[in-house]
């Protein structure tokens, strides 16, 4: 069944369904007549010579400059054009896709004053899954994404490029191939479909939903490490985690018993009064991610349902034209730094529990570095280099680019929010987390083999065989490059997540 966008209806999870699973939308009748109705004002004040921005004035610092009625229409077509000024690699399909789901639905509200045909076109292009090639770079993340949202409007105007049927083929003829219509822009409507940060959200929602998934696979690793130290799990105790009140402690502690319920590895005496930190204070730190991500989620759920727009146009009040900045790309800058800063933080953690498990003074008697012949072999010691040098680089990735703005447009545009370089370096940030969780999935199930015959937990069991299907014991030394990349894709396809909550519910 289609998804119905309406402008005020749309989910994280929709979102993702309609990006990666290509599910089917529909725009309700009664959205398409709200916005036709909104339409009229716009021309109306056509017809009566009113000054709007962007429709009958240049942009910019050239917002004073008053085009002639004859130049009103061709200057959205010019518009599309100057903008299409973006550099780099594509987006990523699933990117495009989910930023049109962000602009569909910002104009079904209705406070955009763009023509029915736009929406229409842009909801059978994802429909047909004609998506448009967009350059990575030339957002500034204030105006919205402009340079990035023009090369989608160039598609619509049958020109630019688009990817087809696996194929990047002309705009035209990708639009012909799939039986869709190109458009020729009104007045205002070249503006209408560019003007909000979009790719921004539709990146965003993406890494927060991947983000969220990450963190669950990471509390998978974290019980499996925390069993093969046979750790002191007083610090796991509700009553520890209800006592200072952050749900996402209470969470990540429950999560992590429901994981080692059953387990024999934490059975064993010889338990530490206190362990470190990076075993004891897991929930805390794990944790404030959940919390931040909450925050993140709440955003990017906000901004879809949101108008993204200037001008906006309100027919309840007597269908007045009011300019603002509401493509300001601040808020979901803030999110996704905080997101990029709180996954990098839980990589710290990861890559500290991993020193535990390889550090024969640490491991609480499990062989250097997990092998049988330390010496003649060096086991897993240079997977901790890999996992050293990915938090080193997030590290250097978490640094804010939000705070970085730089004046554009003959200072008219004087504050940008920089969100878009912000997405890139969360996208990285979280690519590099995947790999490191993986390298300690990889060290906790070696520990698991040394422990043998106790019994894991009832959720960590399940992640040790899933591990096991694709990475085999390392009994003597061999190239790992391999394994960990195979275990990074279980990680990124959430195979392990998914084997695990079948069989303990879903974790919280």
């Amino acid at each position: 069944m289609a998804i119905k966008i309406t402008g005020k209806n749309l989910k994280i999870e929709d979102v993702i369904k309609i990006s990666r699973g290509k599910e089917k939308i529909e725009i309700p009748t009664e959205v398409i007549e709200k916005i036709r109705k909104n339409r009229k004002i716009v021309d109306k004040k056509l017809e009566t010579k009113e000054v709007m921005y962007g429709v009958t004035t240049g942009i910019g610092e050239l917002a004073e400059v008053v085009l002639p009625p004859e130049q009103i229409k061709e200057f959205q077509k010019y518009l599309i054009y100057s903008h299409s000024a973006g550099y780099g690699e594509p987006v990523q399909i699933e990117d495009v896709r989910a930023a049109i789901i962000s602009r569909i639905s910002c104009l079904c509200i209705g406070h955009s004053g763009v023509n029915p045909i736009i929406v229409e076109t842009l909801a059978a292009m994802l429909n047909k899954d004609v998506i448009p090639v967009v350059c990575q770079h030339g957002s500034v993340g204030a105006c919205g994404d402009l340079s990035l949202m023009a090369q989608i409007a160039l598609v619509l105007m049958g020109e630019g490029e688009a990817f087809y049927q696996g194929k990047r083929l002309p705009g035209k003829e990708a639009m012909k191939q799939a039986g869709i219509p190109a458009i020729v822009f009104e007045a205002r409507d070249g503006l209408a479909t560019i003007n909000g940060s979009n790719v921004i959200t539709g990146m965003g929602i993406i890494e927060t939903y991947d983000a969220e998934r990450w963190l669950k696979t990471q509390e998978i690793a974290s019980a499996m490490t925390i069993e093969a130290l046979n750790a002191n799990m007083q610090a796991y105790d509700e009553r520890v985690h209800y006592a200072r009140g952050y749900q996402g402690s209470i969470e990540c502690a429950e999560n992590i018993r429901r994981l080692t319920e059953g387990s024999e590895l934490l059975e064993q005496p010889n338990k530490k009064v206190q362990d470190a930190y990076s075993l004891r204070s897991t929930p805390q730190v794990v944790g404030s991610a959940k919390d931040t991500f909450r925050f993140s989620r709440k955003t990017f759920t906000t901004e879809l349902n949101g108008v993204t727009d200037n001008p906006l146009f309100f027919e309840e009040d007597g269908g007045i034209c009011l300019t603002c900045a509401n493509f300001q790309g601040t808020p979901l800058a803030f999110a996704l730094e905080f997101l990029g800063i709180a996954v990098t933080t839980i990589c710290v953690l990861s890559e500290r529990r991993l020193n535990r498990l390889l550090n024969p003074h640490l491991s609480k008697g499990l062989p250097a570095y997990l092998t049988k012949g330390a010496g003649m072999f060096s086991g897993l010691m240079l997977s901790q280099y890999t996992a050293d040098a990915l938090v080193s680089e997030n590290r250097v990735f978490a640094n804010p680019a939000a705070t970085g703005s730089i004046p554009a447009a003959a200072d008219q545009e004087d504050f940008v929010s920089m969100g878009m370089t912000t997405a890139i370096k969360t996208r990285q940030i979280i690519e590099n987390a995947n790999a490191i969780v993986a390298i300690e999935l990889m060290a906790a199930a070696q520990a698991f083999d040394f422990k043998k015959p106790l019994r894991a937990g009832k959720g960590t069991q399940i992640a040790y065989n899933v591990i096991r299907k694709y990475v085999k014991r390392l009994d003597e030394d061999r190239p790992i490059f391999k394994d960990i990349d195979v275990l990074t894709r279980m990680v990124k396809s959430g195979e392990i997540l998914d084997e695990v909550e079948n069989i303990i519910g879903p974790l919280k």
